[in-house]
């Protein structure tokens, strides 16, 4: 990323016309043509302006961060139970950041018009001496999600999937470990019934959409990174005790 790009990126008169048209179109999505709950939202207003990491169990490509700008701006405009009047989007928070795919956010214009919103681009597959060394986080993108949180807080997606129950991946455990920031989880339902998969098309209405965000964990950062990410995993509903019981033919 050049100089110029980087500048663009943390413009905040950028992120705020960003914030302002994605929003807008949005939420009617999220709040008129379904029915949002919010539960945790008052936990959101005494945390610190950075070190914050938000991990979530991911349904969408993008309709579940949209929803987080949205909640997260509010709350900085005082809001505590729900969303009330999108006011909050033309002069937003902006010291948010989001983890996302670069494949994914390199793909078509509204993909790179919403990374401007703040997002940190990883590769989830990477390449050395010319051979794929496997997927997961490329140790230098921990190092850009690190550098996020000492100003920021910060959206990340364990499973890297919209797969519900796979695996998550070491990467977030390594940044938890490492950087030692206060860990928020975030469950989401619905979004996958309301939404296609890549949340920007509403495919069904009068929907319940809802957005759990959770007590701070725990965390020995001592902990193995196997421990922690089981930890995360627990706490996002994700693990396979929350996995649908198969049943036989």
């Amino acid at each position: 990323m050049n100089q110029w790009t980087r500048k663009i990126k943390e413009s905040r008169l950028v992120k705020a016309l960003v914030y302002s048209v994605v929003g807008s179109l949005s939420y009617p999505g999220l709040t008129l043509f379904n029915k949002m709950r919010i539960r945790g939202m008052d936990r959101l207003s005494g945390l610190p302006a950075q070190n914050v990491l938000f991990v979530c169990n991911h349904q969408t490509y993008f309709a579940d961060v949209i929803a987080l700008l949205h909640v997260f701006c509010a709350v900085s405009w005082g809001k505590r139970k729900r969303l009330g009047v999108p006011y909050y989007l033309f002069w937003p928070y902006t010291r948010i950041k989001f983890v996302s795919a670069e494949e994914t956010m390199k793909k078509n214009w509204i993909g790179k018009l919403f990374s401007l919103a703040g997002s940190i681009w990883v590769k989830r597959t990477w390449v050395a001496d010319d051979q794929v060394v496997r997927k997961g986080l490329n140790p230098s993108d921990t190092r850009k999600i690190a550098a996020a949180l000492d100003k920021n807080w910060v959206i990340t997606f364990p499973q890297g999937t919209t797969t519900p129950y796979v695996p998550g991946r070491k990467g977030t455990a390594f940044i938890i470990k490492h950087a030692k920031p206060i860990v928020i989880p975030v469950v989401f339902t619905g979004f996958s019934t309301a939404f296609d998969k890549k949340g920007l098309r509403l495919v069904k209405k009068n929907t319940q959409l809802t957005i759990t965000f959770k007590e701070p964990l725990d965390i020995n950062y001592d902990d193995s990174l196997e421990s922690i990410l089981e930890q995360v995993m627990d706490a996002i509903e994700q693990s396979q005790k929350f996995a649908p019981a198969r049943t036989n033919p």
